[in-house]
């Protein structure tokens, strides 16, 4: 084909070898989470798959825009082998980075139920990306598999490319006006493409949401448009949705009063149980065979919240919103974001304010996470980390030491603290790759999801502190909190969809106290900083993205953010709020599956859920950017 548009044609052929790849990676993402889109119909799916075209061709344009740019340039130097052997590989290692992402996403989602985003990029610096250069030969093993998807795609693209492109006929003043207007003309069309259409800004994931229902946004968008779309939002652009403060102080305001009795010098012990999701608990579930044994019983002589929720869907979102109550509403975790340094209040640092020392445990090879440095940031007096401990013959192989030496370990260590003190303990064992120690194996339940052993192991280690734990001279004057981080794999649908997948379980536990029963108030992690807070009488005002349990004056409610929607639980309803308008209204008691939207049936209800979701955003985004996170 020696004619004008030769050069054209070929890489338009090469950008449909993209969107054959990139669709054969959505049809595996969707058979790999099948459950997740299991209310997908085979008609919706067709439609879906044609919708996310458009989604594709914006990334793949943003992705080779120097190589369309390069490729297209009307130059005869452009049929030099060396030029076209550096654009074969300018065209080959990007778009193997994009296949690679959209592969990782098949194994990753089902940990976070939405696709990976810009903040990726910062597990890969500091402390934190120790953690990845160590774990990565332990998930390459695991998911080998995705590893092996990926280069054959790879391979796919390397042998389909193409061979060297014909000669141009002689360069003539016509022949390079041609090949110019087709380069303007390809350019134009490229910037259209990319930016989704006409309208006034280019597409984004938010945008996905008009074809379907949020929860099925991750199976239009691809990983690499998550990533990409997300690389500039190192900064909140804040929402405006009251022009007064006082109209937005009047729905909500952070700001929490001191509290009048006399203030209880209780020690204050606070358990963060990783991935321990409120569908393996078998007395919330009303399951007699459950995976928690021990924490079932707990909870008969605890105060209990069922209906309870995470703030996040990663530890490093859970962390922030349970000992700061600060919440991750935005795409990027707080503690990685620009505002993580922020000047804040925390549960250890405004207790120190009453004479307690403060102390963060967690078994994890320091610097895990990043949860070192947050826990001297908000104010812990110290951290006690694999290296605190001292004893590599505990060390699971994989994330640090097994939780019940470590919890053992924690039991004696808070001994030797003067009263009254504040412990946080967070878990790790029921993390992935989800093992237990050899001398178990096959002492605990592992139903159908691999983490099940390795969360009845966890609550057998917390079977086992309580026991040290009681020996103790501290225990009958120690509140104990207890919650998840996030919550984990999934084999349920309820507990799926994207409000279950953030139901938890929040207990509190004081022996030989009043705190006992089931409490059905919506409540989530941010209210554990000021229930604490309020049951111990605290004397000053503080800051908190939370309210207390304990205040009969306010109604529970919980707020998530996940695939740029926002959540927003009260009673029996769940609204959910893509950041302009309501999209959705369900009563999720009656509708769990939530499919029944009545957003225009309950007109008032809706605006009402709606204004309170819009004050706590616009609350959370100036304060963050204007660092006003305290009382002072």
């Amino acid at each position: 084909m020696n004619k004008w548009y030769q050069h054209l044609f070929v890489l338009l052929k090469k950008i449909g070898l993209l969107l054959f790849i990139y669709g054969v990676c959505r049809l595996l993402f969707y058979l790999f989470n099948q459950d997740h889109f299991s209310d997908i119909s085979f008609t919706e799916l067709i439609y879906l798959f044609v919708i996310s075209i458009k989604f594709d061709l914006s990334v793949i344009i943003l992705l080779n825009s120097l190589f369309i740019i390069l490729w297209l340039l009307p130059i005869p130097f452009r049929e030099k082998l060396s030029y076209q052997t550096f654009l074969k590989w300018l065209f080959i290692v990007p778009n193997s980075i994009g296949i690679l992402a959209n592969c990782v996403d098949l194994a990753y989602f089902q940990f976070t139920l939405k696709r990976t985003t810009a903040d990726v990029f910062n597990f890969f610096g500091g402390e934190i990306g120790n953690d990845l250069g160590h774990l990565l030969p332990v998930f390459l093993v695991d998911y080998w598999y995705i590893f092996a998807i990926w280069i054959i795609l790879t391979v796919i693209l390397i042998r389909f490319y193409g061979k060297k492109e014909q000669k141009t006929s002689i360069w003539t003043k016509k022949v390079f006006g041609i090949q110019f207007l087709v380069f303007a003309a390809a350019i134009a069309v490229s910037i259209l493409l990319y930016r989704g259409g006409f309208q006034l800004k280019p597409i984004n994931a938010v945008d996905a949401a008009q074809y379907t229902s949020s929860k099925n946004v991750p199976f239009i968008i691809s990983t690499p448009f998550s990533i990409l779309k997300t690389l500039d939002l190192e900064s909140i652009e804040p929402h405006t949705y009251f022009e007064k403060e006082s109209d937005m102080a009047s729905i909500y305001t952070p700001i929490q009063l001191a509290q009048k009795a006399d203030f209880k010098k209780l020690n204050v012990v606070l358990i963060i149980l990783e991935s321990f999701s409120k569908e393996y608990i078998g007395a919330i579930n009303q399951r007699k065979n459950g995976y928690t044994p021990f924490l079932d019983s707990l909870m008969k002589e605890s105060l209990v919240f069922p209906n309870a929720y995470s703030n996040g869907k990663k530890s490093i979102e859970g962390l922030p919103s349970i000992v700061a109550s600060i919440p991750t509403w935005m795409n990027e975790a707080y503690i990685t974001s620009p505002y993580g340094s922020n000047q804040t209040n925390s549960i250890a640092s405004l207790l120190k304010q009453e004479g307690y020392n403060s102390s963060f445990y967690h078994g994890g090879t320091n610097g895990t996470m990043g949860f070192d440095a947050f826990s001297h940031l908000v104010g812990y007096d110290n951290y006690y980390g694999r290296t605190e401990y001292n004893n590599e013959k505990d060390y699971d192989g994989n994330w640090g030491i097994w939780d019940e030496e470590y919890l053992q370990y924690t039991a004696k260590s808070m001994s030797q603290k003067q009263q009254p003190f504040f412990s946080t303990i967070f878990t790790l064992s029921s993390h992935h790759p989800f093992e237990v120690p050899k001398k178990y194996t096959g002492k605990f339940k592992e139903g159908d999801m691999p983490i099940l052993k390795s969360v009845g192991y966890s609550d057998f280690a917390l079977k086992r502190f309580f026991e040290t734990a009681k020996q103790m001279p501290w225990f009958n004057n120690t509140l104990f909190v207890l919650c998840a981080d996030h919550t984990g794999l999934s084999g349920d649908y309820f507990y799926s969809n994207l409000l279950g997948s953030h139901a938890i379980p929040i207990v509190y536990y004081m022996n030989n106290s009043n705190l006992k029963g089931i409490d059905s108030t919506v409540t989530q992690q941010l209210d554990i900083m000021p229930s604490i807070l309020d049951y111990l009488n605290y004397p000053k005002n503080y800051f908190s993205f939370g309210k207390s349990v304990f205040d009969s004056t306010q109604t529970g409610n919980a707020l998530t953010f996940n695939n740029n929607f926002y959540q927003f639980v009260e009673q029996d309803y769940v609204l959910q709020f893509d950041g302009t308008s309501t999209i959705a209204l369900f009563n999720y008691k009656k509708d769990s599956t939530l499919k029944n939207n009545l957003m225009t049936i309950d007109k008032e209800l809706v605006k009402r859920m709606e204004q309170a979701t819009k004050a706590r955003i616009q609350t959370y985004e100036q304060r963050l950017i204007n660092n006003k996170m305290t009382t002072n």
